[in-house]
């Protein structure tokens, strides 16, 4: 059972993503916060697998939170909870560590696969705004959208077939025992590639991955 901190300063969003992991049967929300102050100290204090974050709370932003959660306790994953008004905050986020961006709005069960994954140690965007997500860092890193894409795939043209295949996995939010059984290969042979392709793309971990597959054109609906 994946164990979860919910963080959100609204009392019905947190009953409602309580009600949506619960029905899943995968997770169980075993803290709430209503402001980002205190959801630091509940993940200290319980030690989930998932701290899922609202960007937008009283006290401490869940930003501020998601950065001092990764650093005080590296063994919680974090996710965002984001809106289409809040994609600004999305290049903070992943320099603070973040894993996961998950959309309020989005599928039930795009939820619970975000949760999922970033328990496994995987990243996971949701469709809806990982070209939001793309766009965002875009603008920082300069020149235009196609720009961006060709030199994408250039830096993708570089992997392997198989390489290829695990990065449009990793895209997709999927984790390494999960790709294994994708590709049908033992997990130690997954982790391998994944750190190859970290190397060869010349990023730092999965989320970094994840956008040149979204952005190389290798994630459906990207």
């Amino acid at each position: 059972m994946i164990r979860v901190l919910l963080a959100d300063d609204e009392a019905m969003v947190r009953a409602g993503v309580r009600a949506i992991l619960a029905s899943g049967g995968e997770s169980e929300v075993v803290a709430e916060a209503g402001d980002g102050r205190e959801a630091v100290e509940l993940v200290r204090a319980h030690r989930p697998d998932v701290a899922l974050l609202d960007i937008r709370m009283p006290r401490l932003d869940g930003l501020t939170a998601a950065e001092e959660i990764v650093r005080s306790v590296p063994g919680t994953a974090v996710a965002m909870l984001t809106t289409f008004s809040e994609q600004a905050y999305v290049a903070r986020a992943l320099a603070a560590g973040a894993t996961g961006f998950l959309l309020k709005s989005g599928d039930p069960y795009e939820l619970m696969a975000g949760v999922r994954a970033v328990a496994e140690g995987a990243a996971f965007l949701s469709p809806k705004v990982a070209r939001y997500v793309v766009e965002d860092l875009g603008r920082g890193a300069g020149g235009g959208r196609l720009a961006r894409q060709e030199h994408a795939r250039a830096r993708v043209a570089r992997l392997s077939p198989r390489e290829r295949e695990v990065l449009g996995l990793v895209g997709a939010g999927l984790s390494n025992p999960e790709i294994a059984a994708r590709l049908h290969l033992v997990e130690g042979t997954v982790k391998a590639y994944v750190s190859a392709v970290l190397d060869r793309l010349g990023v730092r971990n999965r989320v970094r991955a994840a956008i040149v597959a979204y952005e190389a054109g290798l994630v459906d609906g990207a």
